[in-house]
């Protein structure tokens, strides 16, 4: 049975590019465009992964995060951040929140970030 992958993004662009390459690799893809969506998204189809932003409408990235791994029952789900935010103090919250890793847009090509999924699931 094919993995599910959380797109969680507000930029349809990028929802759109992920979701093909994923959806090319046999990965079964499902998509949230702000915080709030995805949580219950989330609770509803608990997803494999989650590919995160930051920077969202409603309720941010941060706010995700902090609510997945506070519930026993998601905070298993590997969280991997892909943001434009490139700043050490955004990296190190996202980690000692729990993500399992974490990207700038900017510095990884969407064929290498579906790499660092197949790493983590």
């Amino acid at each position: 049975m094919a993995k599910t992958i959380l797109i969680v993004e507000d930029d349809e662009f990028l929802v759109q590019m992920y979701a093909t390459k994923l959806e090319l690799q046999d990965y079964h893809v499902v998509t949230a465009g702000d915080g709030k969506q995805a949580l219950k998204t989330i609770k509803k189809e608990p997803p494999d992964l989650i590919l995160l932003d930051l920077n969202l409408p409603i309720m941010d990235g941060f706010q995700v995060l902090e609510e997945l791994k506070k519930d026993p029952v998601t905070k298993k789900i590997p969280v991997l951040v892909l943001t434009n935010y490139g700043q050490k103090e955004h990296v190190d919250r996202c980690l000692a929140l729990g993500a399992a890793d974490y990207l700038i847009k900017a510095h990884f090509v969407p064929s290498e970030v579906v790499d660092k999924i197949k790493l983590l699931i």
